[in-house]
């Protein structure tokens, strides 16, 4: 009887901390554990007994990477509980900074995080020497997507000018118009890295997945939509915590969460892709034919073409918003708090974002809950975790080390994200 034991302490090339164990006994995966082991943050217990207009500037402290996720999320779950609906160029300038982000972190993500698990690099750096074109571009690309987030929000990390009920600014027509040249630039090297993604060399491995995201009825989902999946699940975000729970492993002090029956899902650029294919912009849709991607994907090694696709997505978008730009006066509606219940979710890069507040009528917040993406992923990437190890048993322990990582990096897990909940309760004998 023989025994493997793949272990690595710190994951790299992953936001966050977080570690993976796989035990193999006797030619078959006993145990798999992707641990994210950094500390909880807190930030649902710091919202507690703050006012409700201040949401969107705490939670965008969740991430650096995708701050606007979080506070697209809170002000739609204020907005929605108050039945306030702002005007169509706040929602529209909306969409333009989400756009920024999904540039931004798609780049980040591919060029530099990514792309060495497919070239045979350990790190961008060393990629770098013999594919500066790759790397330059990717980081121009996400300058771009910056530089849209620094116009909209005001600035490109944590941005400042999002408020409930709007901004509080709306940028001048010239200070859009300024990004156009870039942005056309951005399309044609985001086309181009579809046809990169789609080049490279893929595991075999396809999955019968459970999709789950947001699904609109005309434009492909970012802020608004109802949550589906390719199951049958078609709900309002108001019924997500009927459909879904969260429960905790000793390993991890990340929530790990499913369905209401136990089952595992899938959320992020495969899920979105696969729920709303016929939402495509005109060039993206064209670069998905041309790759060959078909009415599904089922590979997650291929999420790096998806992420470039919904890179060429939101450059094209980015494009459209602009050219359609007309500034609102004023720049945001009043807002009224109410005793309510907020909810709202929203597409993070990294798939679902979902956002509860309970708010009395005085307008703070009495309880707060928030569920993103990588939690919600957590129990599907140790799923395919066990197929990756199974399918790589008769590599060397190197080899199928770096395997299990690419596995996780196809997910490209915020883990900070997911270590923020409160109640943390770890049994040990």
């Amino acid at each position: 009887m023989s025994t493997r034991t793949i272990k690595v302490d710190y994951l790299a090339r992953v936001e966050g901390e977080g570690s993976l164990l796989v035990e193999v006994n006797n030619n078959r995966v006993e145990d798999v554990r992707l641990s994210i082991f950094e500390p909880p943050r807190y930030f649902e217990a710091l919202l507690r007994g703050r006012h409700f207009s201040e949401a969107p500037d705490i939670t965008a402290r969740i991430c650096g990477i995708c701050p606007v996720a979080y506070q697209m999320s809170a002000v739609h779950a204020m907005e929605r509980a108050a039945e306030v609906e702002v005007p169509k160029p706040v929602r529209d300038l909306r969409r333009l900074l989400y756009c920024g982000e999904w540039i931004a972190s798609h780049a980040l993500h591919v060029f530099m995080l990514h792309a060495p698990d497919f070239l045979g690099y350990d790190d961008a750096v060393s990629m770098a020497r013999d594919h500066s074109d790759l790397v330059r571009n990717g980081l121009r690309l996400k300058k771009i997507g910056n530089q849209i987030m620094s116009v909209v929000g005001g600035r490109d990390i944590h941005p400042i000018n999002v408020r409930v009920g709007g901004f509080y600014a709306m940028p001048a027509l010239n200070e859009l118009e300024e990004l156009t040249e870039e942005l056309k630039w951005a399309c044609d090297w985001a086309h181009e890295s579809v046809r990169w993604a789609a080049s490279l060399t893929f595991p075999a491995l396809e999955v019968p997945y459970t999709f789950v995201s947001l699904r609109h009825d005309t434009e492909y989902p970012m802020n608004f939509g109802r949550i589906a999946s390719n199951t049958g699940l078609d709900i309002s975000v108001d019924a997500y915590e009927a459909d879904f729970r969260e429960m905790h492993k000793e390993h991890s002090t990340a929530l790990y969460s499913v369905l209401k029956d136990a089952d595992p899902y899938l959320t992020g650029p495969l899920a979105r892709f696969n729920l709303n294919r016929d939402l495509l912009t005109p060039r993206a849709a064209e670069a998905a034919k041309e790759v060959g991607l078909g009415d599904r994907c089922l590979n997650p090694f291929k999420s790096i073409i998806l992420r470039c696709l919904e890179m060429l997505l939101a450059c094209e978008e980015a494009l459209r918003l602009i050219k359609d730009y007309t500034p609102a006066e004023p720049a945001w509606v009043d807002v009224d708090p109410k005793d309510s219940v907020a909810m709202a979710a929203t597409e993070a890069p990294r798939g679902l974002l979902y956002h509860r507040y309970n708010i009395d009528k005085e307008g703070l917040i009495s309880e707060a809950k928030i569920v993103p993406p990588t939690s919600q992923n957590q129990t599907i990437m140790e799923d395919d975790l066990r197929r990756v190890a199974e399918k790589t048993l008769h590599l060397t322990e190197d080899e199928m080390q770096w395997r299990c990582e690419q596995a996780i990096r196809n997910y490209d897990p915020c883990i900070s994200c997911a270590a923020h909940f409160l109640d943390l309760k770890v049994s040990r004998t």
